[in-house]
């Protein structure tokens, strides 16, 4: 029987709320560049794949050239280090979630396609009562996600194999990475995407609450 001792979080629309304030950014960023804005709905589809991304995504197909794109998430990465928490917050059930985990000792993990200095800001800021074993983020050394490398590294740490892992998630790039490396998907229905995207996508089941994922480790 396959024992959980590990679980890996995405951060983004799984264990924090943070649209409003990505949106506002980046709505401002293009407010100031003399282009259109989004509705912050829109940005539940621009997100999750990291800022360069999102800035190629929000931008006009007439200007979308790499130096705009460049230009863009710039500009971007600067007006969110003044705005990431104006709004953002924890979603409702996650700290019963956390404390949960830990109560049955099992190893919890974070890993986000945000830049790694957000990343490990924003978890120091909104989970100082939880030891997490590892929080990654982007970085020079770390590709975004579904590129493996975090995750292998989370694993190298643990010294734990894949069977042993959970993979929470909220958008088709979570779904894809954990599918990957051999991990059990679990798609969180509160979050940024659709039902339909994380099935197709590979999720091995759905949770509509935090809580329901302690069912799935015990």
């Amino acid at each position: 029987m396959t024992v959980i001792k590990a679980v890996i979080f995405d951060l983004d629309g799984t264990l924090l709320n943070t649209l409003d304030d990505l949106a506002d950014s980046m709505n401002r960023v293009l407010e100031r560049m003399g282009l259109p804005v989004h509705p912050k709905e829109s940005y539940k589809y621009f997100v999750g794949d990291g800022i360069d991304k999102m800035a190629c995504r929000v931008l006009p197909a007439q200007v979308r050239n790499a130096e705009k794109v460049a230009e863009c998430a710039a500009a971007m990465k600067e007006e969110y280090s003044s705005h990431w928490q104006d709004q953002t917050h924890v979603y409702k059930g996650i700290e019963a979630m956390l404390s949960g985990l830990r109560e049955h000792h099992i190893k919890m993990n974070i890993l986000s396609n945000k830049p790694d200095y957000f990343t490990q800001l924003t978890v120091s800021h909104y989970f100082p009562r939880w030891n997490f074993s590892r929080v990654i983020g982007v970085r020079q050394d770390i590709p975004k996600k579904p590129d493996l490398t975090g995750t292998y590294q989370i694993m190298e740490q643990l010294e734990l194999e894949p069977c042993n892992f959970l993979f929470l998630g909220d958008t088709s790039t979570d779904m894809l990475t954990a599918k990957k490396a051999g991990i059990f998907a679990v798609g969180a229905l509160w979050g940024f995407r659709t039902r339909e995207e994380l099935i197709n996508s590979g999720a091995q089941a759905l949770i509509e609450n935090p809580q329901e994922l302690i069912s799935h480790v015990c």
